[in-house]
C-alpha cells in the first residue's frame, strides 16, 4: 500500500535574496547612524613675511683702548770715568780760575755785639745738711714693748730700721733693714710711728725731711 504524498511548491529564490539584502541594508544604516560626522579641519593660513627695517648706521661701539706696547730694555752704557792723571812736579795742582788755599783771605774773628756784658754767676753752694737727732723730751718712749711671743720663748732680739723723719719731727715711714723676727720688727714699727720724736734735719736753718737708721735691742733682763 503506498502512502499518499502531497506536493508542496518551492518558494522562489529571488524572494529570499531580496530579503537578505534588505536586512543587510538596515544593519548598515544602523551602523552609519552611530558614526560621528567627520569635520574636516581647515588648512593653516599661508605664512606672511613682513620685512623688519634695519638701521643703516650701526650704534657707535665703545672705543677699544690699544694695549700698551711692552717697553724694550734699554741698555745703558757704563759711564766712562776718565783716569785721574798724576800731577807732575812741574804742573800746578789747580788750573783755570781755581784759587789756591794760600790765596784765601784770612778769617776775621767774630766781634761780640756792643752793649753791656752779662756775667753768669755760678750758684752758691748749698749749706751742709745737719741730720735729725732724737728729742730728749721723748727719750722714755723710745723702747718698744717686748713682744709676748718672744717673751714666752725667752728670746732676745735686735731690730734695725730706716725711718723717714718729717719737718715736724714725727716718723712718717718705716723700712726694715734687719730683724731677729717679724714680732720684734712689728713692735718697733708701731713704737716708731706712734711715740718717737726727733729734732728734724736742717739745711741753712730750714727744716728738711731726712732718713735715719735706728737700732733697737730687746733683752730679757730689761723686760
Amino acid at each position: 500500500m503506498y502512502a499518499t504524498q502531497r506536493y508542496t511548491p518551492h518558494s522562489p529564490r529571488t524572494l529570499s535574496f531580496g530579503a537578505a539584502v534588505a536586512v543587510n541594508g538596515l544593519m548598515l544604516a544602523g551602523l552609519l547612524s552611530f558614526v560621528p560626522d567627520i569635520v574636516l579641519k581647515p588648512k593653516d593660513p599661508p605664512l606672511i613675511l613682513k620685512p623688519i627695517p634695519i638701521p643703516i648706521d650701526p650704534p657707535p661701539l665703545d672705543e677699544i683702548k690699544p694695549k700698551p706696547k711692552p717697553l724694550e730694555p734699554v741698555q745703558v752704557p757704563d759711564p766712562y770715568i776718565p783716569p785721574i792723571p798724576n800731577p807732575q812736579p812741574d804742573q800746578p795742582l789747580f788750573r783755570g780760575t781755581d784759587v789756591l788755599p794760600t790765596d784765601l783771605p784770612p778769617i776775621k774773628p767774630v766781634e761780640a755785639p756792643a752793649g753791656p756784658s752779662t756775667v753768669i754767676e755760678k750758684p752758691a753752694p748749698l749749706p751742709p745738711l745737719i741730720g735729725a737727732q732724737q728729742d730728749g723730751r721723748y727719750a722714755g718712749d723710745f723702747q718698744p714693748i717686748y713682744p709676748g711671743v718672744e717673751l714666752r720663748a725667752q728670746r732676745d732680739g735686735q731690730v734695725s730700721i730706716r725711718v723717714l723723719i718729717g719737718i715736724d719731727g714725727r716718723v712718717k715711714a718705716v723700712e726694715q733693714v734687719s730683724a731677729t723676727s717679724s714680732a720684734f720688727f712689728e713692735a718697733t714699727r708701731r713704737q716708731a710711728l706712734g711715740k718717737w720724736r726727733f729734732k728734724p734735719a736742717t739745711r741753712g736753718g730750714v727744716p728738711q725731711e731726712s732718713w735715719k737708721v735706728m737700732n733697737v735691742r730687746f733683752e730679757l733682763k730689761n723686760a
